[in-house]
Formats: structure tokens, C-alpha cells, sequence
């Protein structure tokens, strides 16, 4: 839920292309979750702000617990959380988690998360790379779309498609969960 979450950010701050970067890997003991954007970028007083709780950028909400919790389970699971951004040009948020904490969450299911993203947003561009142990996924909307021609993303049998290799891709990888 982090995932959707941050990257629901991104859409906020009208990003166009978003990059979803999970490396998991056993022998560092460590996992590695990074969202970037070409949104509309933070100040470092806006970076500051959006770690608090009790600040939002939504008018229909009196909280945003988004960030925070995401960075509070980092630094809970002896990790660790970081906010880039640039005014204009985007925001990248990094967090790293110890694999073996007793506390860490499961990772979930990357599978409906991703197809949650590409199908729920079908105008923003995403690329997922994924890391696990020296498997990789890589999946870039773009060359998707590229190949769809004037067929939408969001198509069903695309969906079906896209269902059928990420189950694929994704059976082999032990991410954890």
C-alpha cells in the first residue's frame, strides 16, 4: 500500500513518467523500495512538511499519513528513508528496510499493485524494475504502448495480457512477502 500510495502522490504533483524500483536481496539483508517522478518537484520546506503527520496537500483531508508512515516502518525496521525533489523537476523517495526485522511488513502482492497502477492511470507512464536475488522484471508502459498502437492499456485482453506475464515473471522472483 506504500507503493500506491506514493505513487498516487506523484500523480498529484502531475507527474507524466514514474519509475517503481524494488531490489530485494537476501545476502545484503536488505530491501530497497524507490518511487520517482517528473512531477512537480518539492522545496526542501515542502519536503520538511510532508514528513509531518499532520500536513496535507489535500484540501479534502486534515492528515496525510503517507509519507510518514512509509518513512516510520523504514526507520522502525533498522532502515532507513530519503525525500529528493527539485522544484520543476520531480521527486524521488528512497526507503530501505532490513530484510530480517522482525517487524517488516510482507511486500504484498507486486502482481495486483502493478496492474492496480497501469490500468488505474492508463495516460501516466510507469516503469517497474524490479530486483530479486539476480532475478529482474523490468516493465516500461511506454514500449506497451508503443506496441498497442491506438489499443488501450487498460483494454481487457491487455489487462488479461499483462496479468497473465507479470504472474509469470513474478512466480519466479521470492520477493518477500
Amino acid at each position: 500500500m506504500h507503493i500506491i500510495d506514493i505513487v498516487q502522490n506523484s500523480i498529484s504533483a502531475g507527474a507524466h513518467l514514474i519509475a517503481v524500483n524494488i531490489l530485494d536481496d537476501k545476502e545484503k539483508d536488505i530491501i530497497v523500495i524507490e518511487v520517482k517522478d517528473d512531477g512537480s518537484g518539492m522545496d526542501a520546506d515542502l519536503i520538511k512538511r510532508v514528513q509531518d503527520p499532520f500536513y496535507t496537500t489535500k484540501s479534502h483531508k486534515k492528515v496525510g499519513l503517507g509519507i510518514p508512515l512509509f518513512k516510520q516502518t523504514a526507520e522502525h525496521c533498522d532502515g532507513s528513508f530519503e525525500i529528493t525533489s527539485e522544484p520543476g523537476k520531480g521527486t524521488s523517495i528512497r526507503a530501505t528496510f532490513k530484510r530480517s526485522h522482525v517487524d517488516l511488513p510482507p511486500m504484498g502482492n507486486l502482481k495486483d499493485t502493478i496492474l492496480t497502477l497501469v490500468v488505474g492511470e492508463p495516460s501516466v507512464d510507469f516503469v517497474f524494475n524490479i530486483s530479486f536475488d539476480g532475478n529482474h522484471l523490468f516493465l516500461d508502459t511506454r514500449e506497451i504502448k508503443e506496441e498497442l498502437q491506438d489499443v488501450p492499456i487498460n483494454h481487457p485482453e491487455v489487462i488479461k495480457f499483462l496479468r497473465e506475464y507479470l504472474e509469470e515473471n513474478l512466480k519466479t522472483m521470492e520477493v518477500a512477502s
